[in-house]
């Protein structure tokens, strides 16, 4: 499934708190950078995904997200720094956001 210009507003819309704020397409879906520096995905199927690094990985882990398992076409399953975005922050700008600066921080 491709994503639509509808998904590009909702990521927009969803880390305006953010600032400068763009997008790429990649895997099928989206990067997500800010200041140039990519802290999200948003996969083909609309999953969107937090970069994680450092202590973060524990705080997302604390909150029941997932880690990001890619399959690569040789069938080998490997992991990826990215985890599930809670479900409240899918619809929260504000706790998106928040998550979406502590992820910066700890990629810096």
């Amino acid at each position: 499934m491709a994503l639509s210009e509808e998904d590009r507003a909702y990521v927009h819309d969803l880390f305006s708190g953010l600032g400068e704020l763009s997008t790429r397409r990649m895997f099928g879906g989206l990067g997500i950078y800010h200041r140039g520096q990519i802290f999200a995905l948003m996969l083909s199927d609309g999953a969107l995904l937090i970069k994680g690094q450092g202590a973060f990985i524990q705080y997302l882990e604390m909150m029941g997200c997932d880690q990001w398992r890619h399959r690569r076409a040789s069938g080998k399953e490997v992991f990826m720094p990215y985890w599930s975005l809670p479900d409240p922050a899918r619809d929260d700008p504000e706790e998106a956001v928040a998550l979406a600066k502590e992820a910066l921080r700890h990629l810096e």
